[in-house]
């Protein structure tokens, strides 16, 4: 699963993106259209469970659970029409399944905004716009074809049309597509377009080192809005965590000590962006490695087990299942499974945040 790092020009996309990868490259210059191609990389989400795991089951290596990040360039007015290679960026989102908008909330005359004001509400309402107009076209494209078919008797291109339909008249009144309730078969249709304003966002407030907990006015203006489109609000000074991220591990503790943080903000950032894309965690402990296994939420437990091998998805017997709460309280698998704690989940099991697995299964 992949989230799409977006935002205008200069508010701060790549210094965020190179934090997060502890990336030592050189920033780029101040100036629109600085990244080309998007940047890739993966990075870990931070999960304190595995550590309270390997207190009981110390295993050889840790592994967390990762989420992949494109960095891609800035996007300004007009990109739905080609401004600044609009449309070649939009392409980039396309491919994401998650949009996390790096939006400016810090002042600094050395850093040219683009629109020559800071404006936070406005730039994600430049950046909207231009994500619901590319749908648009998508789907005005795409509607004229599929109503020629649907003449000509084809039922599922008709029902296809419709739903289409549904979609552009809802983003005739401003709104994006991810307010939009579909069923199961309109969300499938819709998904198979790659539509911009159907993926899940969440905001990145960049504030400057005098705000690194998000309580000044301008990150305020963002979580409004949030509230308004029921999406999420993470505040993060990317100067601050990519000095951090430069840092010997030893020395991290006493710097963010200094500021007021118990953690870099990446942490609680990768964790959101996680949970924004429909993510959580089951894990494996062994003596050889204790694991954190990324599932989609709602996922069963053979679809777990196929994460692990699709051998075990196809031979899926049984899942034996337990959870932290229970390994904290008797210290072990033994004692966990003589206290009837160990439980027994077949193939309807819906897995949930946390279980510890083992699966049994036949080739």
């Amino acid at each position: 699963m992949e989230a799409g790092i977006v935002g205008l020009p200069n508010v701060g996309k790549s210094t965020l993106f190179n934090a997060l990868t502890s990336s030592q490259a050189a920033q780029s210059a101040n100036y629109p259209f600085c990244t080309i191609e998007p940047n890739e990389g993966i990075v870990s989400v931070p999960d304190d469970r595995l550590d309270r795991i390997c207190k009981y089951i110390p295993p050889q290596k840790i592994i967390p659970a990762i989420i992949k990040l494109v960095d891609i360039a800035g996007i300004v007015k007009g990109a739905s029409e080609g401004q600044g290679l609009g449309n070649k960026f939009l392409s980039h989102i396309r491919e994401v399944d998650a949009i996390l908008q790096v939006v400016r909330c810090f002042e600094d005359a050395d850093v040219i905004h683009v629109a020559g004001v800071v404006n936070p509400v406005s730039d994600i309402e430049i950046i909207e716009i231009e994500l619901m107009l590319a749908d648009l076209q998508v789907l005005e494209t795409a509607l004229s074809k599929a109503e020629r078919t649907a003449r000509s008797g084809d039922k599922e291109a008709k029902l296809r049309a419709d739903v289409m339909k549904k979609c552009v008249a809802h983003l005739l009144t401003d709104q994006p597509l991810r307010k939009l309730a579909l069923d199961e078969f309109e969300t499938k249709a819709a998904a198979s377009f790659g539509l911009l304003t159907a993926k899940p966002i969440l905001y990145v407030a960049n504030v400057d080192e005098t705000d690194v907990h998000g309580e000044g006015p301008l990150v305020q203006q963002v979580r409004e809005f949030a509230a308004k489109v029921g999406a999420s609000v993470v505040p993060v000074c990317a100067k601050l965590e990519a000095e951090i991220a430069e840092l010997e591990p030893a020395d991290r503790a006493e710097m963010l000590a200094s500021v007021g943080l118990k953690e870099p903000a990446l942490a609680t950032l990768a964790r959101e962006a996680y949970r924004v894309l429909g993510l959580q965690s089951y894990f494996t402990a062994g003596e050889k490695e204790v694991r954190a296994w990324t599932i989609p939420i709602g996922a069963t437990a053979p679809q777990a087990a196929g994460v692990i091998h699709t051998d075990f998805e196809k031979g899926f017997i049984r899942a034996e299942i337990y959870t932290l709460d229970d390994l904290e309280t008797h210290q072990n698998e033994k004692t966990i499974r003589q206290a009837g704690k160990l439980r027994v989940e077949g193939k309807t099991y819906v897995m949930q945040d946390g279980d510890i697995c083992h699966f049994l299964f036949n080739t």
